[in-house]
């Protein structure tokens, strides 16, 4: 009796360790496969590691296509090409992968905005906006102390007569700027948008005129001009519908203070 029991347990015993050693291999393979492809992955990335994707790095964005199935478009820096090519690889999903480019919605520079008082504190975006949301009668528009320069790993803002400027053919779509700005003024649209509103305005149109030359009024002039419906004045300021707009540029010829603009001006 003892004798079958022993025989049974180390019956037992044999067949737990080899499943053990089973699922060992089939893991340590799978880990290996996915390492192969995470490689392959990161080889595709950009590496600047700058979160735009929603995850802490390129490295941890990889990790959740092949383990979560993360669709393959979230990197702005990449263009449809690599997207679909990492799509290839792992079998995620993806799906336009437009190219992102940084815009600043603000125009207003030294030469078109008027100042409530003259500031004398810290070069700092942050902290100029803490003394009274800024010098500037409008409360939106760009401070001009470079707070989005510095944060810029590329090198590819700077500022011109007191406004933030990007150069589209140094940006890669990364977004860290956005969190620089304490005015919210600096936003991500295609690249290959083919006009632009230059406005963060959300005031009404007096208080507009008062405080900038240039600045939306919300006249709804470009509302009423586009052709497939594409512009809407929103809280007092354009915005652009870019799964609409066919680029006719309509809107900025008619806009009377010249703040939508073709991207062609743009470089």
């Amino acid at each position: 009796m003892l004798i079958d029991i022993l025989k049974a347990a180390l019956f037992l015993g044999v067949v737990c360790l080899l499943i053990g050693v089973i699922i060992y291999l089939a893991g340590h393979l799978l880990h290996s496969k996915n390492d192969t492809k995470k490689t392959k992955i990161l080889n595709i990335l950009p590496g600047t590691n700058c979160g735009a994707c929603g995850y802490a790095g390129c490295s941890d964005y990889a990790e959740a296509i092949l383990r979560d199935g993360v669709s393959c478009d979230r990197c702005s820096v990449l263009g449809a090409a690599e997207a679909e090519e990492m799509a290839a690889l792992t079998g995620a999903a993806q799906k336009s992968g437009r190219r992102m480019v940084a815009h600043i919605r603000c125009h207003g520079s030294n030469n078109f905005v008027n100042k409530k008082y003259i500031y004398y504190g810290m070069n700092d975006c942050a902290a100029a906006n803490r003394l009274l949301g800024g010098y500037m009668k409008c409360q939106y528009g760009c401070l001009g102390f470079g707070n989005c320069v510095k944060k810029c790993p590329e090198n590819a803002i700077s500022i011109r007569n007191g406004v933030a400027y990007v150069h589209a053919d140094l940006c890669n779509g990364c977004g860290q700027c956005l969190s620089a700005c304490p005015k919210g003024v600096i936003e991500l649209l295609p690249r290959d948008a083919a006009v632009f509103v230059s406005c963060s305005n959300q005031d009404p149109s007096a208080r507009t005129i008062e405080a900038c030359n240039i600045g939306c009024i919300g006249c709804k002039i470009c509302e009423q001009t586009c052709p497939e419906d594409a512009v809407h004045v929103d809280g007092n300021v354009s915005v652009i519908d870019y799964e609409k707009c066919n680029g006719c540029g309509l809107c900025a010829e008619k806009c009377p203070r010249n703040l939508i603009e073709l991207a062609v001006q743009k470089s």
